[in-house]
């Protein structure tokens, strides 16, 4: 029997936290939405947070950050999220506790983001991240 590498506890950790705490709270969002009960999608949020906190402290714990890959897929999903609350707000059959409920989720996610990068990088760090130098020469005016 192969000893299992911290890496792959790690991974196991994050994967029970996101297939008990992430799906509960995905349904519990779904659910106040499809009953347009803006409470039971705010719950769902706080379960969906109460995941990425997890996950932030599963990480603290093995002394590692996001993945590229976890990146990757929370960016993506968050992107594809946001484009379908677009459309279905474009498409006018969205009720005021769906636009709430969406509101919510994106807004504590992007706050809870902000909050990450922040105390994770410091408020300089955090700019970097996003902010990169070219290793190249610099351009001349005109160029």
């Amino acid at each position: 029997m192969r000893e299992r590498t911290p890496n792959v506890d790690r991974g196991i950790l994050v994967f029970s936290i996101w297939g008990s705490l992430g799906f509960l709270g995905l349904g519990l969002f779904l659910e106040g939405m499809a009953h347009d009960v803006w409470a039971v999608s705010a719950a769902g949020v706080a379960v969906i947070l109460t995941a990425l906190g997890a996950h932030v402290v599963v990480n603290a714990v093995h002394g590692t950050g996001f993945t590229r890959g976890e990146a990757a897929l929370g960016v993506g999903t968050y992107g594809v999220l946001g484009f379908v609350f677009i459309v279905g707000a474009l498409q006018g059959d969205m009720t005021m506790a769906d636009y709430y409920a969406g509101l919510t989720l994106f807004g504590t996610l992007a706050a809870g983001f902000l909050a990450y990068l922040v105390t994770r990088h410091g408020l300089r760090g955090a700019f970097s991240q996003f902010h990169m130098r070219s290793a190249g020469p610099a351009m001349r005016k005109g160029d």
